[in-house]
């Protein structure tokens, strides 16, 4: 496995105080609920892969990327062996506060869930700080 970290993005979408959540499908986060997103295509920039990976997850068109996190995602397995190493570029989108999100491609379910429901879900440590930082603040 190569030591360098894929490029991966993401997009958290928050409406009326919930966010978006979908349920993962494939590894390394199976079963996990997450913003969507997923690893880039070569030549794309973060915000594309952002905005390409909501579409496919949500088939919600998004917008208005904004760089809000990034983090240095390593994945080991029971013998301590790099199993994936991601660079997540965590964006604020924005889309149509009408569209309906359908759960697609690695979502296997997805749901808007309140700052406190997040908080009793399996989520990656990194969905949560995102979380916990943006109901801190009040940023929606």
């Amino acid at each position: 496995m190569s030591t360098f970290p894929q490029p991966a993005s993401s997009g958290i979408l928050i409406r009326d105080g919930r966010f978006l959540l979908v349920r993962r499908r494939n590894p390394p986060a199976a079963d996990m609920y997450a913003f969507p997103g997923g690893r880039a295509e070569p030549g794309e920039t973060p915000e594309e892969t952002a905005i390409r990976e909501f579409a496919e997850e949500t088939g919600l068109t998004v917008h208005s990327p904004s760089l809000f996190a990034t983090y240095d995602l390593e994945t080991r397995g029971p013998d301590g062996n790099l199993e994936s190493h991601f660079y997540l570029s965590v964006f604020l989108v924005a889309a149509d506060p009408h569209a309906q999100a359908v759960a697609a491609d690695d979502a296997a379910s997805l749901g808007w869930y309140t700052a406190g429901a997040v908080r009793e879900l399996s989520v990656p440590e990194s969905v949560l700080e995102c979380v916990e930082k943006l109901a801190k603040n009040g940023n929606w």
